[in-house]
């Protein structure tokens, strides 16, 4: 099955096979699931309930689904030294990466410190000053992982979930996934070989305008240059896109006491740095 949702291409293969009915049903409950994540938690809707809750001042209850999300931005958080936060919404903004995606640069300021917007005890958030957020580092991942055990539940064991480069991939026999070139994307870097497992990704290269791409550091009011890709994989997805955007400003050693993953990551001079397990045959020198 394939379709659109959350601003990206979604590819879905079914490896046990279903009757026609029930896999026209299966995919029409996939994509109420998306669209209700959406509902919740995307910054480019402006009806979206983290939006409106943002808006105010107050405590809150949260969604029973946000509980890994916001737990994974505040470990991240602390880890990356506030470089990972989702308070990085209003300088994307700024920049030009809006709701209209109108790439028009402004004056960007630096966020504020999670302690001044969130005081975060799941399922209750209090909100000290209103403040846009965005999930979009993680956000993905998540749903990933809710898709899967949507199709978990309808009873389908071996799958394959892209949506738009980030991957779910359920069964024993292995498969070989190309590992795009950053420099050229017509070409692949290498080829990882994976099995029930997660494999995410993260680059500049597709979300680019003027000197600014999709990742900015909070420090700086940049892009990072140095880092120009990186390739994650871990049992969860959420934790795999997350990581994935955090090789960025961090190095791999400040999350390996805390996370369980294998990694790659890819530097502007065309070295890479890479974990020993990574399972990828690289065509890099």
């Amino acid at each position: 099955m394939e379709f659109e949702g959350v601003g990206t291409k979604w590819r879905i293969d079914l490896y046990s096979p279903l009757p026609r009915p029930k896999h026209e049903y299966l995919q029409r409950l996939i994509q109420e699931r998306i669209e209700q994540f959406e509902r919740l938690y995307s910054r480019f809707r402006f009806d979206s309930f983290i939006n409106i809750m943002l808006n105010q001042v107050g405590t809150f209850t949260l969604p029973p689904d946000a509980e890994p999300l916001f737990s994974i931005y505040e470990k991240l958080y602390q880890l990356t030294q506030g470089a990972f936060t989702p308070f990085i919404a209003q300088v994307l903004t700024d920049v030009g990466y809006d709701a209209l995606y109108s790439f028009k640069k402004g004056s960007a300021k630096h966020p504020p410190q999670w302690e001044e917007i969130f005081d975060y005890h799941y399922p209750k958030v209090k909100i000290k000053k209103p403040q846009a957020i965005d999930f979009g580092a993680a956000g993905k991942g998540y749903l990933i992982d809710l898709v899967s055990e949507l199709i978990k539940e309808y009873g389908v064991a071996t799958y394959c979930i892209d949506a738009g480069g980030d991957i779910r991939y359920e069964s024993k026999e292995p498969l070989r996934v190309g590992l795009e070139n950053p420099f050229d994307m017509s070409q692949a870097i290498g080829v990882a070989t994976i099995s029930n497992i997660s494999l995410c990704a993260s680059s500049g290269s597709r979300r680019k305008w003027g000197e600014y791409h999709h990742i900015m550091n909070p420090h700086t009011l940049t892009s990072p240059e140095k880092v120009v890709a990186t390739w994650v994989i871990a049992d969860k997805t959420i934790t795999a896109d997350a990581l994935a955007t955090s090789l960025f400003f961090v190095s791999p050693k400040t999350f390996l006491p805390h996370f369980s993953f294998e990694y790659l990551v890819l530097f502007a001079d065309s070295t890479f740095e890479k974990s020993p397990s990574f399972p990828a045959e690289l065509f890099l020198k």
